[in-house]
């Protein structure tokens, strides 16, 4: 747990860092060919809807202590009618009773279905009941999801807007919702599993889930790139900063949201066979684990590819440039030689020191020039007095008391 703790702190220091910006080919393929997978299963599998959205008859038969055994013998007995449409009922519990749902049928079709159900079951014909679901409810039920769908996107564009004042991060989050409900939809074509009401509930649950993390990494992008001059630091940079600040949270959330999710999803399908449970897991446990991924990778990257355009963020790319051409040849500034530039005048002999004929040559000593009391530079004017001094063998200035000074 405490490496757990030093990764994380390393990652918001920025210690330690992974590139989620600036591999921008990477990122999009990745993105652009599971959504590509996703568009394709929908458009040649198809979704499964359930009776809610095409109509149909559900047959309820009482049991007592009813669980997935007797929803799986109520659907083979329904299978083994022969009629068209019930080659593959649906059939789940539903407290002491078994419910099974079958493509629209006609009287004769379901009066031969609760024969089959009660002599099967055991009870008497009239317990077995049958319920027609009308195609035209289902049509409604599908309208008002599409409705709500699109309200809920506006109302981010909306809300985002406002919040960052930054219409861009506004379409970085509706890509990212998009491209969230588009793999759902894809997963529940590849998977079969039947879109109910329930589905459409949990998909606009994790619509709010996912917006709430990509709000959060917003927020830290633009905390970092308030004054990108003083960090000196690129947008992109800055941005990649923000994601690996918040990955630790962004990760740990969707782990704590995913278990109770997919102990419910495994429960419901491969137990109690409860279709609404199963079909509400489902949604909320694909939506939950494509947002994560979505808000860490896809908006911060769109938002950064939106944001290259601008002036400011151009200026601090060539700023970020410049320092590392700096950082790469420190020498890059200083003047090469040529042939052409102006000759300066070199000391003259009077200004060399003589040397001391009595002394070996080896081991010369040289008098001390008064022009070097500079040290290479001009001796700037003294303010007080100037005296001789033994400890430095020049002239310095003298200290006065502090009643002298200034007359």
């Amino acid at each position: 747990m405490g490496k757990f703790s030093r990764v994380g702190n390393d990652l918001y220091t920025g210690r330690k860092s992974y590139d989620f910006v600036h591999r921008r080919p990477l990122w999009y393929a990745i993105t652009g060919g599971i959504v590509l997978l996703a568009f394709a299963a929908i458009l040649f599998r198809g979704l499964n809807f359930g009776i809610e959205f095409t109509g149909g008859n559900e047959f309820r038969v009482p049991v007592s202590n009813a669980s997935q055994v007797e929803a799986d013998q109520a659907a083979d007995v329904v299978a083994e009618t022969g009629i068209e449409g019930t080659e593959a009922p649906t059939a789940n519990t539903a407290g002491n009773a078994v419910l099974v749902q079958v493509e629209e049928l006609t009287n004769e079709q379901a009066i031969e279905i609760r024969t089959d159900l009660a002599e099967s079951f055991g009870v008497a014909f009239d317990d077995v009941s049958n319920s027609d679901i009308g195609a035209s409810w289902g049509q409604e039920v599908a309208q008002r999801a599409v409705l709500g769908v699109a309200v809920f996107l506006v109302l981010v564009l909306l809300f985002i807007g406002a919040y960052f004042r930054e219409w861009k991060m506004s379409v970085a989050a509706l890509v990212a919702l998009i491209h969230d409900v588009v793999i759902t939809v894809g997963v529940y074509a590849l998977s079969g599993f039947q879109v109910t009401p329930s589905a459409v509930t949990g998909l606009l649950a994790i619509l709010g889930f996912s917006l709430y993390d990509t709000v959060v990494v917003f927020d830290k992008v633009r905390e970092n790139t308030r004054d990108m001059r003083k960090n000196r630091q690129t947008y992109a940079e800055a941005a990649n900063l923000a994601v690996n600040q918040t990955l630790v949270r962004s990760v740990n959330t969707g782990i704590v949201a995913l278990i109770p999710i997919g102990a419910i999803l495994w429960v419901s399908a491969a137990q109690l066979g409860a279709s609404s449970l199963q079909d509400l897991a489902l949604s909320q446990f694909v939506g939950m684990a494509v947002g994560v991924y979505s808000s860490v990778i896809l908006a911060p990257r769109v938002l950064v590819h939106l944001k290259s355009n601008e002036s400011e963020v151009k200026l601090a790319e060539r700023r970020s440039k410049a320092r590392e051409r700096a950082q790469a040849d420190r020498y890059a500034a200083v003047p090469v030689f040529t042939d052409d530039m102006p000759e300066q005048d070199g000391p003259d002999d009077d200004d060399l020191a003589d040397v001391d004929d009595d002394l070996e040559p080896s081991t010369p000593t040289l008098t001390k020039r008064p022009e070097a009391t500079g040290r290479g530079r001009t001796v700037p004017p003294a303010r007080g007095p100037v005296g001789p001094s033994g400890s430095a063998g020049r002239n310095q200035p003298s200290r006065q008391s502090r009643s002298k000074r200034g007359k």
